[in-house]
Parts: structure tokens; sequence; C-alpha cells
């Protein structure tokens, strides 16, 4: 894959933003969830090449902070995109703001990761998982699509969207299953959307990360595993949040997701879905090549899930 980084590609060139985007070129983005990770560094990236980002947080706090440091170029939207109500709120604000301009992105970034074992894990955490992930970001998507362009008799410049998905959304892991199954949704979304608005000439991309140094590493650190003590899975667990933390504290910087989210939005040729990951024959080209029980069974070993 052409990574793209800091906004350079891996040739050297800078990119010509006015050739790429046309009227796109310095297009204002709404992005969701940029208190921290990948959603604070795609936010700084496109204010950094002239962008206005409108960008969610849940808290007044974090919106004061991020002001603070992103500067004049953010303008902070706090609401859960869970609460439709607050999204529907949130897109009136952009749009009072854009004043008639059409929005150049939509990032859906916002999420949360549940694990533990499918046997056991609670129906309510899996339902949260699936409502944060996938319901909502099909309610924050409904919400801007007019602000991109989506609406009938538009005959101006169309934004695009981008969902962050993840490589477990192509790939699932034990103890991440109720992850899994909110990003192979996040995949199966995005295609069948991006098919529906071709007739609005609205783009649909992934951008799929895998391990990245962010917080969401140190709450996997933080997971009570205590709570599944005296189930078959207790110790099993116990290496998989080991190898988590590891993963993270090996993960790709989040501004490189940033680069790559940037490449996706304003890109002349845009791929569908961009991939990107610390190790690609690791993670991708020897799992792929591998038969499906051959990989079930070297999983289970280094977890400790083969039956003795």
């Amino acid at each position: 894959m052409r990574c793209v980084l800091d906004g350079v590609p891996r040739n050297g060139r800078k990119w010509e933003i006015g050739k790429m985007a046309g009227d796109r070129a310095t297009g204002p983005v709404v992005v969701t969830g940029v208190s921290t990770g990948i959603g604070r560094a795609c936010a700084q990236n496109l204010i950094a090449s002239g962008r206005r980002v409108f960008g969610s947080v849940r808290k007044e706090a974090d919106a004061a902070r991020l002001q603070a440091e992103l500067g004049d170029g953010f303008t902070p939207l706090i609401f859960d995109v869970t609460d439709e109500a607050a999204a529907s709120a949130a897109a009136e604000q952009v749009a009072s703001a854009l004043a008639g301009e059409t929005l150049a992105g939509l990032v859906n970034n916002a999420g949360v990761a549940v694990s533990g074992p499918l046997m056991h894990i609670p129906l309510d955490e899996l339902r949260e998982q699936v409502e944060i992930n996938v319901i909502a970001m099909v309610s924050v998507t409904q919400k801007f699509l007019p602000l991109l362009g989506a609406r009938q008799g538009h005959e101006g410049p169309k934004g695009r969207i981008v969902n962050i998905s993840s490589t477990s959304g192509r790939r699932a892991m034990p103890f991440l299953g109720p992850y899994s199954i909110s990003k192979f949704g996040v995949e199966a979304l995005s295609e069948a959307l991006r098919r529906e608005l071709m007739i609005y000439g609205v783009d649909v991309l992934v951008v799929a990360p895998g391990p990245i140094k962010t917080a969401i590493w140190e709450k996997a650190e933080q997971t009570d595993v205590e709570r599944y003590a005296g189930t078959a899975f207790y110790e099993p667990l116990k290496k998989f949040q080991n190898m988590a933390v590891s993963m993270g504290g090996r993960g790709l910087p989040a501004e490189k997701v940033a680069a790559v989210i940037a490449e996706a939005l304003f890109s002349a040729s845009p791929k569908t879905r961009y991939r990107i990951t610390p190790s690609t024959l690791q993670d991708v080209v020897v799992p792929s090549l591998l038969p499906t029980r051959m990989l079930d069974r070297i999983v289970a070993k280094t977890l400790g899930l083969l039956k003795k």
C-alpha cells in the first residue's frame, strides 16, 4: 500500500491539493470522537493543512481543551453519537456555520472496544458495542449527509465519508468478538452506503488501522478479567490482555492514520479501503495464506485455548 505520512507520499512529492480535490481542497470537515487518539490526530492534521474542522466530544472540558490546543480552525460539537437529538442539533449547528457551503468530508471515528468471551459477555455490553460503533455511525451519517451534498437539486461539490474500521473488521480474534462484530458491520454498511450514494455522487471510503498507539490500549490493560475467574477462559484472557497491551506499545502513531484519512478525503482517485498496520506481512499476508483450521490452532495454542 502507498502509505502517506504527514501529507507527503513515499515518492517524495508533496500533494498538489488544488489538483487533487478541486473545489473541495480547503472545505470544512466533521470528525467524530476527537478528544484523543486517531480523532484528535486527524483534526490536528486537517487544521494544519488549512481546513476548518468541526469535532465531536462528549465533555465540555474536552471541548475547551481542544479549542485551546487546536486554535481557531477548530469548532467543538458537544454531543454523544448515540444521542440522535443531540446529533441533529450538531448538524444544525454546522449547517448554520457553513451558511450554504458544502462539507468536504465526514470522518466517522467515534467508537469503543468491548472485549471478553462471547460465551459469557453480558448482552448489554454487546448491545452497547454495536450501538456505538455501528448504529450511531448510521445515525450521524444520516444527519450530516445533506450537508455533504446528498440532497435533491444540489449541483455543487460533493463531500466524502470516511468510516474508521479496523483490521478486526476482516478477521476476528478470540475475546475481540464484540469489537469485530461491530467492525465487520462498519465494513458492510460502508460498502452498501457507497453503492447507494452513487446516485448523489457522495463517495464512502474505509480506513482500517491495525494496532495504533492510542488510549484504547491503556483501557485494555484496565479491563477487569477477574469477573471471568472460574471459567475456562480466565487464564487465556490474561494472556490475551498482556498481548494486547504489548501490541499497543508497538503500534503505529495516530498521526500516520491521520495522514491516510487525509488522503482518503482529498485524493483525486481514492481507494475504497485503506489498510494501515505495523506489519502487513505478519498481520495480513501470513494469516491470509494459512488454511483457516491451521490458523485457528495457532491462535488457540498461543492463548491456551486448545482442549486438553
